[in-house]
């Protein structure tokens, strides 16, 4: 089993700022997770077989290679009681020996994720990690684990926990270093504490990744609320941790083929994790397709840039209004290779979608742009101060990866672009606006 720094990678106050960049460098927990997550399809009709023929099947499909590493068990893995000593006790019949199947989830070439709790229990009722964290975090360590999802129900009275929500994830960031520190063992550690606290403000104190709102559905209503959430929030997203939207739902429920292209492109360019959770006996080629599109997991898992896309205009709305079902639509960002752009068609119908290049931050004024669709794997030709992507489907996405082009034409006019042709100015003082 390959040993990192996951969880110190994330700049924890109880390790040396020197600590964390020697964790960042070991690579593992920098960039954004990519695997598997059981719960939205099977919730607790869970076992061993069926993790291991998940597995398989991520191998098979081609997952493993294109960068899904991780199998992730959710919650009910564990018997209802602690043992004697207080242990927590996996089921004896569902999964008997939790160290054997860690062993061959390795053998495949994955790492192995475990669910608790900062509660007395997790949401399905099971023994919850609150007053048992170090406990637990070496039971983990012990069975081979690798990341930790960690949820945020049945939370104890504020007489007994006498703290803040920080303080009850803080209390497993801690053990899980003392863990690290016994054992040179540690973890991704992912908060599941749902945004109600502003985790995106103190998560990165403590985790790879923090939940930013709701549990997500299948559905095109689902993703665009969760769209519009992470749009205020963009820039707690780098290498010391990242908002995460929740699972991937690609292949569930009525989501179109358009709708799941746009919650994947969403997903990978915000650099969220990115965890399937469809049922992969029955996914369809055509949604596989979209889980293994490389150019979008490129961005995901860009080494040079770590940081989410942002909007740079909201469209429909005015800026900055929050609206569940009609989300920011124009969103830009950096990567090592151009710069992204991100258009979403919230409505539906087709819709043809306009912006001056200059509109993001991140497109130099006088220059021309080639256009790379990173969809249809095609050239969209050379952009010149603007460019519209057409016919976008309803409910769907264009994404875009622009690329300097030299110097824009000589002579266009006027002579500046954007929102500087307002305040254009030759040197001798004539005004071009």
């Amino acid at each position: 089993m390959t040993l990192s720094f996951k969880t110190l990678a994330i700049a924890l106050g109880t390790l040396s700022t020197a600590s964390s960049v020697i964790a960042l460098q070991n690579g593992v927990g920098k960039l954004p997770v990519m695997g598997y997550n059981a719960w939205n399809v099977f919730q607790c009709n869970v076992n061993e077989s069926l993790i291991i023929q998940t597995a398989q099947y991520m191998k098979e499909y081609g997952l493993l290679d294109v960068g899904y590493k991780y199998i992730n068990l959710d919650d009910c893995w564990a018997m209802k009681n602690r043992s004697s000593t207080g242990e927590v006790v996996s089921d004896t019949t569902r999964f008997p020996d939790m160290k054997n199947l860690t062993d061959q989830l390795h053998a495949l070439g994955f790492y192995a994720g475990i669910y608790s709790d900062s509660g007395w229990f997790t949401c399905a009722g099971y023994p919850g990690s609150f007053m048992h964290e170090e406990q637990d975090a070496l039971t983990f360590q012990f069975w081979g684990f690798d990341f930790l999802k960690y949820d945020n129900c049945a939370i104890p009275f504020d007489g007994v926990i006498s703290e803040g929500i920080v303080g009850k994830y803080q209390r497993m960031t801690d053990a899980l270093a003392t863990v690290a520190e016994k054992t040179g063992t540690t973890f991704v550690f992912s908060l599941c504490e749902w945004g109600w606290n502003q985790v995106w403000l103190w998560g990165a104190s403590m985790g790879h990744s923090w939940r930013i709102d709701g549990d997500i559905g299948p559905y095109w209503s689902s993703i665009a609320r969760i769209i519009n959430s992470v749009s205020f929030i963009t820039q707690a997203t780098n290498y010391y941790g990242r908002n995460d939207p929740d699972m991937l739902e690609i292949g569930n429920g009525d989501l179109t083929y358009e709708e799941a292209k746009t919650h994947f492109t969403a997903w990978a360019l915000m650099k969220a994790p990115l965890l399937i959770g469809t049922n992969l006996a029955t996914i369809s080629s055509e949604m596989l397709s979209i889980l293994k599109n490389t150019e979008i997991i490129a961005i995901n898992q860009d080494p040079v840039y770590g940081t989410s896309i942002s909007p740079f205009r909201w469209g429909i709305n005015p800026d900055w209004t929050s609206n569940a079902s009609f989300p920011a639509q124009y969103w830009s960002g950096q990567s090592q290779n151009g710069t992204l752009i991100m258009l979403i068609n919230t409505i539906d119908e087709p819709a043809d979608m306009f912006f001056n290049l200059t509109e993001s931050p991140w497109i130099r004024a006088g220059r021309q742009y080639t256009v790379r669709d990173l969809w249809t794997h095609t050239s969209n030709g050379t952009a010149v101060r603007n460019f519209t992507a057409k016919n976008v489907a309803p409910h769907g996405v264009a994404a875009l990866l622009l690329q300097d082009g030299g110097d824009e034409p000589v002579g266009l006019m006027p002579p500046c672009a954007g929102e500087a042709a307002t305040q254009c100015m030759a040197e001798n003082g004539t005004k071009y606006y």
